[in-house]
């Protein structure tokens, strides 16, 4: 039989220290056995519901400063309002993901972010099935160190910098914990 291994991320320690546990736990190098036919069945029915599925590119920011990553809180009136994310947004057609983040974290933030400052972190691969909502997300994450301004809610967001060790506090949509 076949084995297949998903290789880390290489992350510095501080940088490491950032990522939800769930994520980092993800990252982790893992062997997997290929082949067994029951596997290949959950495979298959787990593609064929997922391809009914519309994707949804959206780009998303770990903002840093010193040893705190920034929260925002989704705004009332829109889906999820009230929890807290990753700031960013869609990816529109013909940007480039980090093209996307710049243009959303000045909409969303006001803060001037330059597309080659969006350093590739991790992605988040999650699908909705609610009865408002039923897509499939595609998130790539991007570490940000770089930035000009103060972040200020434009669109009435809360924000927050948040500890590492305080991330669990924050309810967050699937795709972000």
């Amino acid at each position: 039989a076949r084995l297949l291994i998903r290789a880390p991320l290489p992350l510095s320690k501080d940088l490491a220290q950032l990522v939800p546990r769930s994520v980092a736990q993800s990252l982790r190098a893992r062997p997997r056995r290929a082949g067994s036919a029951p596997a290949a069945r959950r495979a298959r029915a787990l593609m064929a519901s997922q391809a009914r599925q519309k994707v949804v590119l959206v780009s998303a920011a770990a903002l840093v400063r010193g040893n705190k990553v920034l929260l925002a809180q989704r705004p009332e009136g829109k889906p999820m309002a009230g929890l807290w994310e990753f700031p960013g947004g869609k990816v529109e057609e013909g940007e480039t993901p980090e093209v996307a983040l710049a243009r959303e974290l000045k909409e969303e933030l006001n803060i001037e972010v330059q597309p080659s400052d969006c350093k590739p972190l991790t992605f988040a691969s999650h699908g909705y099935k609610k009865k408002d909502a039923n897509f499939h997300l595609l998130m790539p994450v991007f570490t940000i160190e770089v930035f000009e301004g103060e972040p200020e809610g434009m669109e009435g967001q809360r924000f927050a910098w948040c500890a590492v060790s305080e991330l669990a506090s924050y309810p967050m949509p699937d795709a972000d914990e």
